[in-house]
């Protein structure tokens, strides 16, 4: 049995720890059953977002010296996971997971959180995006699953994963040694890996047949997808690290997870739907006593592909000045925060193969 415990920490800038040290100096988070960081940042959330590196350095670094490990050895056992962008009333935050070790063996009546971390090899640059990255991402999420108690697909609720992208740097070290990239373009590689990234998951939990996906498949057949999968690119590692939540018979938590798909950027009743999953009993709206149970809200956003919404055109894919994901993060966020009364939740731009095109799954955790 273990026990799963959630924390989310407003965050002042993308070095600011101060939160963490508080709950570490109170004793209510012990550093060495940190197991995820799970992040937003107020960059741009593009390939230059150098905050995502930032906050992961100071978090890393804060938990290595409340725990005495090498920065290295933290490296090794925790996830950090950091989303760059939060446009609108976004507030920049992080959750922070524990994990603790149980003596009681005896499964519980019911199911309850549970959250398991796990990190795929490097790629080498002409394997980001491909089926490379794929079939690794399915080797971890199949074993996390083990690790996490879960025994039935449909018991995951979110997979949450950083991945890797393409630099200058990175596709002139592929092309020295005769090797392709696929693409050149920088900041489409990181749709690329995102995609690939949520097809391992889709594979994984059996939503979608293996032999369905290929190289020419990954952003081009988009009727593959994954409708728990969240990923989110970054310049500042070179491997995919994964944290996988769903609920569980062998843990102790007070909390559960449940999830539903946001059919388009402003669907609220899927959000509803999410809560429900989770365990909510909610008629139209969340009271005030069932926001307080909400610990945090996980979605994914995108800018749908044909340019309308519910019939009705927009114009975030053809705003030369400001990205598509940065429209589509502030109004999947608006559309949450004023359900729930707060600005605070999680929202990740780019859903390539997470959920259906201009879609993106939504996942909700609650105290039980």
């Amino acid at each position: 049995m273990v026990d799963i415990n959630v924390f989310k920490l407003q965050m002042a800038g993308p070095d600011d720890v101060s939160e963490l040290r508080k709950k570490v100096e109170s004793g209510e988070i012990i550093p060495e059953e940190i197991i995820a960081v799970l992040g937003k940042t107020e960059g741009n959330g593009c390939v230059n977002d150098f905050t995502r590196g930032f906050c992961t350095a100071s978090y890393r670094k804060a938990i290595s010296d409340f725990t005495g490990q090498s920065e290295n050895e933290v490296e090794e056992k925790v996830a950090f996971v950091m989303s760059g962008g939060t446009e609108g009333v976004m507030s920049p935050h992080a959750m922070i997971f524990t994990k603790k070790e149980l003596a009681d063996e005896k499964e519980s009546e019911e199911t309850a959180l549970s959250v398991s971390v796990g990190f795929t090899r490097n790629f080498l640059p002409e394997e980001m995006g491909r089926v490379e990255m794929v079939q690794e991402v399915k080797n971890v999420v199949l074993q996390l699953m083990e690790d996490a108690g879960i025994r039935n697909a449909e018991d995951v609720h979110f997979v949450q994963i950083k991945c890797p992208l393409l630099t200058s740097d990175r596709i002139l070290d592929a092309e020295s040694r005769g090797e392709k990239v696929v693409v050149h373009d920088t900041y489409k590689s990181m749709g690329y890996t995102r995609g690939a990234s949520a097809l391992g998951v889709a594979i994984a939990l059996g939503e979608i047949e293996e032999n369905a996906v290929t190289d020419e498949s990954i952003l081009e057949d988009f009727s593959l997808y994954s409708a728990v999968a969240s990923t989110s690119a970054g310049v500042e590692l070179l491997n995919c690290e994964i944290i996988l939540m769903g609920n569980s018979v062998t843990s102790n938590s007070r909390y559960k997870i449940g999830h539903s798909i946001m059919k388009d950027a402003i669907d609220l009743e899927s959000v509803i739907e999410a809560m429900r999953s989770a365990g909510l009993d909610i008629e139209t709206l969340p009271d005030e006593a069932q926001k307080k149970r909400i610990v945090n809200v996980l979605a994914k956003a995108e800018a749908s592909p044909d340019g309308y919404v519910r019939g009705r055109r927009n114009t975030m894919l053809t705003d030369s000045d400001i990205n598509h994901t940065r429209h589509a993060r502030a109004v999947v966020n608006g559309v949450i925060a004023s359900l729930i009364g707060d600005p605070m939740v999680y929202v990740s731009g780019g859903a390539e193969h997470q959920g259906p095109a201009g879609g993106g799954p939504v996942a909700v955790i609650i105290e039980k």
